[in-house]
């Protein structure tokens, strides 16, 4: 299977929403997100290596999958470019200030916060060799996206802003138009069937992931349970 579509777009922008959306239409059979790596937590010597090398074993990376969004993809979308020259790219994006709250209230406080719940994580990395292994993960996703990509500057809202629209202009800039779509989900099916050149369903768009529901999916992703 050959990847289809490179999703170019930061997390928190919509990415779960495409990923079930470009299934839906028929379009992708099976769109790798992140959630995949917390499920498969084995798999991130793949993207360790591209992170390392700009290469990677791109057959075994994306066995069973034709499509990629959210992190772990989208900092190597020129790469995957590059790989799979064939397919499309889609930048999601959103308001900047509903980005930024999303991302704040979620991912950038992943983990345990107060001392009990530091208690209760120091357990289970005792006694669960997946955990450990899911822990990693979500280090490594820390250090590209906060540490690399936002230079540890996240709390400053105006850096962290300068970075969202340099990664805009960036994606504009090196991918032809032709094959790239920047979507806000929020426009529903419409320039998403558009660019696929697929019938829009009746049924809406599906909106999901919202934050409200982020601190009850991340500890069954945790566990292997795909959500």
């Amino acid at each position: 299977m050959s990847i289809k579509i490179i999703g170019a777009g930061f997390p928190r922008t919509g990415t779960n929403t495409l990923k079930v959306s470009l299934v839906t239409l028929g379009y992708c059979k099976h769109v790798y997100h992140m959630k995949e790596l917390l499920v498969n937590p084995e798999r991130l010597h793949y993207w360790k290596t591209l992170d390392e090398t700009g290469n990677t074993d791109w057959e075994a990376l994306y066995e069973g999958y034709d499509g990629t969004v959210d992190f772990p993809g989208y900092p190597w979308y020129k790469e995957h470019m590059k790989n799979y020259p064939d397919a499309k790219v889609i930048l999601t994006i959103r308001d900047f200030e509903s980005w930024y709250k999303s991302v704040d209230s979620t991912v950038f406080r992943a983990g345990p916060q107060t001392p009990v719940e530091k208690i209760k994580m120091i357990s289970k990395l005792l006694l669960s060799a997946r955990t450990r292994k899911v822990v990693k993960v979500i280090k490594w996703f820390k250090k590209v996206f906060f540490a690399d990509e936002l230079e540890g500057k996240f709390l400053d809202k105006a850096f962290a802003e300068k970075v969202w629209n340099e990664h805009i202009a960036d994606v504009k800039a090196s991918v032809p138009s032709d094959k790239l779509l920047v979507y806000d989900v929020r426009d529903g099916w419409g320039p998403l069937c558009k660019f696929l050149g697929v019938k829009e369903p009746k049924e809406p768009l599906p909106h999901l992931n919202k934050k409200e529901n982020f601190k009850e999916m991340l500890p069954k992703l945790m566990k292997g349970q795909m959500v």
